[in-house]
């Protein structure tokens, strides 16, 4: 599941291609929304929180947020209009085609249309959004310290603590602070450099550069030593941490 800063970086782009331009044609794939049409609409703006895409578009029906999520396997394509897809068009969700640009939603996880004063309403289980203007980490860490015995890992991934992070940064955040994915928040030491220095990291897009410490990789690049693969999470909803034995003892 992409992580905070590639959402980041895909609100930044749709933002680019369609804010300040009307629509021409909308098409939402998805049966609650077949029928709606936003034609004549003009995109207002695309903006990340957390995990979460909200494009804002003024319509003579109303003032309405469409939110999407990209989930596991969502991605959305911005293109010249009239230009072939890069995926099968069975696998298209949404479609926003201005005169010059067509953006196309694939495989969304989450699509739903709603007026833009029930926008909080959606988002509002979500903790601190580490990439956000508002990131507010004496928050952040107050619901962080409010489940001292869970397990670090799993606790930086929970959106409901702070928004953004996903598998990849709570890897390499506990492996930053030399700390085993399992031991519980209690034990981590200074919570608060930990989050600023992850912060950090995906404010430049650390994601992008393929050089992690320890996600998806054999051996540790800080050590050389083996990197370990635990399945942490509820039942059914585990996720891979990544650490070195050494390094995050």
């Amino acid at each position: 599941m992409p992580e905070g800063d590639a959402v980041r970086r895909t609100a930044r782009q749709l933002d680019r291609a369609l804010s300040g331009h009307q629509l021409v044609r909308s098409d939402f794939r998805v049966p609650r929304l077949a029928t709606v049409d936003l034609r004549g609409g003009t995109v207002v703006a695309t903006r990340a929180r957390g995990k979460h895409l909200l494009t804002r578009i003024d319509h003579e029906s109303g003032a309405w947020t469409l939110h999407t999520h990209l989930k596991m396997e969502g991605s959305w394509r911005v293109m010249a209009a009239g230009r072939r897809w890069p995926k099968p068009t069975f696998t298209a969700r949404v479609v926003l085609r201005t005169s010059t640009t067509e953006a196309v939603g694939f495989l969304l996880g989450t699509v739903e249309l709603v007026r833009r004063d029930r926008e909080e309403e959606i988002l509002d289980h979500l903790g601190p959004d580490l990439l956000g203007a508002d990131w507010d980490e004496t928050e952040a860490l107050r619901r962080l310290r409010s489940q001292p015995d869970r397990p670090l890992f799993e606790a930086l991934r929970d959106q409901r603590n702070l928004a953004g992070i996903g598998t990849i940064y709570a890897a390499e955040t506990c492996f930053l602070a030399g700390v085993h994915p399992m031991r519980t928040v209690a034990e981590a030491p200074d919570l608060g450099r930990m989050l600023r220095r992850t912060r950090d990291l995906m404010d430049h897009d650390w994601s992008l550069s393929g050089r992690m410490w320890v996600y998806g990789r054999r051996s540790c690049r800080r050590c050389g030593g083996t990197v370990t693969m635990l399945r942490v999470g509820p039942p059914g909803q585990e996720r891979p941490a990544y650490l070195c034995a050494r390094c995050q003892r």
